[in-house]
């Protein structure tokens, strides 16, 4: 019941996120400055003295639903500049999971291929790759990831320093999914059936390509769910602390920032919605790593 309910959950959450453009009432840097640090409420406001009757309409502009300027109708309220905080909310959580996503795949990428060639060579690869790993895990991975991206460049476009973000972040996990991958391989090499193909000449590539790949195909399922969250939160540490995806463009981690001052914090607490959607979104993906894990041991 409880995995059924955090997949569920997981789903959902992936959901809102994909269809952000019809599920956001505003374009995420839209401000209405008439409305600033305004607070949550299903009730459609209209700006003082205007006289303006206000309304809610379904499926207005290509939206769910809206209301005609200069009304206003904020479910999660409005940052200092009077923006949308569910439609910023909806808007980051498309940089943040694609972050995290993307991140992911470069790191299985890599792990997967490290750990394949570890695990099937031997010798010298299998020194050098692990031996290095090591050293890198060694490190403290959240002061190696702030150094990185420390010494690169601040300010670049959004698209750059999107892929700059994921590039950092997946280059830096792989260590972990190749050790795993390795011990796959490793095993599956000694199998009768692959001893058999190399008996009858099979070259190396198509051992691995037929025989070996298929075999590591759990490990890196399981592993996704778990580098998915990882990467999602480093993504929202280097964002929060100034060294990601920066404004006007919102993620989680830049949305967060703004409630790192006390009072912010203290009278608008509707700021930390980002850190509130973390929760789920992360448990979810734990769950479900729980699940591949029972799958696999049955």
């Amino acid at each position: 019941m409880t995995r059924r309910l955090g997949i569920s959950i997981l789903a959902a959450l992936h959901a809102a996120i994909l269809f952000a453009g019809w599920l956001a009432p505003y374009p995420s840097d839209e401000q209405h400055r008439e409305f600033p640090y305004t607070a949550p409420s299903f009730a459609v406001r209209a700006p003082q003295d205007s006289g303006t009757e206000c309304r809610l309409e379904w499926l207005r502009d290509g939206h769910l639903f809206g209301t005609p300027s200069p009304c206003g109708i904020f479910l999660l309220g409005t940052d200092a500049f009077g923006r949308d905080v569910l439609s910023r909310l909806l808007y980051g959580g498309r940089i943040s999971v694609l972050a995290g996503l993307a991140a992911t795949l470069l790191a299985l990428a890599l792990g997967t291929a490290a750990g394949t060639i570890s695990g099937f060579y031997g010798g010298w690869p299998d020194a050098v790759l692990m031996r290095g790993g090591e050293l890198l895990l060694a490190l403290p991975w959240l002061y190696l990831l702030l150094a990185v991206r420390a010494v690169l460049p601040l300010h670049i476009p959004t698209t750059q320093a999107f892929l700059l973000v994921v590039a950092i972040i997946g280059s830096l996990g792989w260590v972990r999914p190749a050790r795993l991958v390795r011990s796959v391989v490793m095993s599956a090499r000694e199998r009768g059936y692959v001893q058999a193909a190399r008996g009858f000449g099979a070259s190396g590539a198509y051992l691995i390509r037929r025989h070996i790949l298929p075999e590591t195909t759990g490990v890196v399922l399981t592993q996704a769910t778990l580098l998915v969250p990882q990467f999602i939160l480093a993504e929202v540490t280097l964002s929060f602390l100034g060294l990601g995806i920066s404004e006007p463009v919102p993620s989680w981690g830049n949305m967060l920032a703004e409630a790192r001052q006390y009072s912010a914090l203290v009278s608008h607490t509707w700021l930390l919605a980002p850190g509130v959607v973390l929760i789920p979104l992360l448990l979810g993906y734990f769950v479900l790593a729980d699940g591949l894990r029972e799958v696999q041991q049955d």
